[in-house]
């Protein structure tokens, strides 16, 4: 499961920028911490250090052979890898309103009046966290994850039900 993307190196000691994708950075985040990559031939990282700044995390990560990253080079190599954990380590949710992306990925999206009209491909997390819906011969759809638009999310049943406002189904 993805909990962070890297960003950009932050000065020139080797701290990358962080966009978190975790209810709990600080958990995830912790000095000591290994987290798998994607690709996954950039790690495992190990968490040296974290901090916040201006409402940005910054880590300082080890490669796999121990070596601190403690450059901007060195840095920015690692830009746009994807930080994981294992699913089986992710804790219950105890809100049944709440999913782990993964859980959604791969459902078949359908209209409230029953038909299908593609898949769960991904989750964006931009502000409001958007499904993202591939349909068959189509565009790729972005749906608002809020119940308003997803009003069910049947886990069991590998669907979501979606109630999209007139046109958007038209893009």
């Amino acid at each position: 499961m993805v909990v962070g993307r890297i960003g950009r190196p932050h000065g020139v000691r080797g701290q990358v920028t962080v966009e978190v994708r975790t209810d709990d950075p600080d958990l995830r985040f912790a000095p000591g911490a290994t987290l798998l990559t994607e690709p996954p031939t950039r790690g495992p990282l190990t968490v040296e250090a974290a901090r916040w700044h201006s409402g940005t995390l910054l880590l300082t990560l080890a490669r796999p052979d121990g070596a601190v990253v403690t450059d901007r080079e060195g840095a920015d190599e690692l830009r746009n890898t994807q930080l994981l954990v294992p699913v089986e380590e992710l804790p219950e949710l105890a809100d049944p309103d709440s999913f782990y992306d993964h859980q959604l990925v791969g459902l078949a999206v359908e209209l409230v009046v029953g038909s299908v009209i593609g898949e769960v491909t991904g989750v964006r997390h931009e502000g409001t966290e958007l499904l993202v819906v591939r349909r068959p011969g189509r565009s790729e759809l972005l749906v608002p994850f809020v119940s308003a638009m997803v009003p069910t999310v049947d886990l069991a049943g590998g669907r979501v039900v979606i109630d999209p406002p007139e046109g958007l189904l038209d893009l």
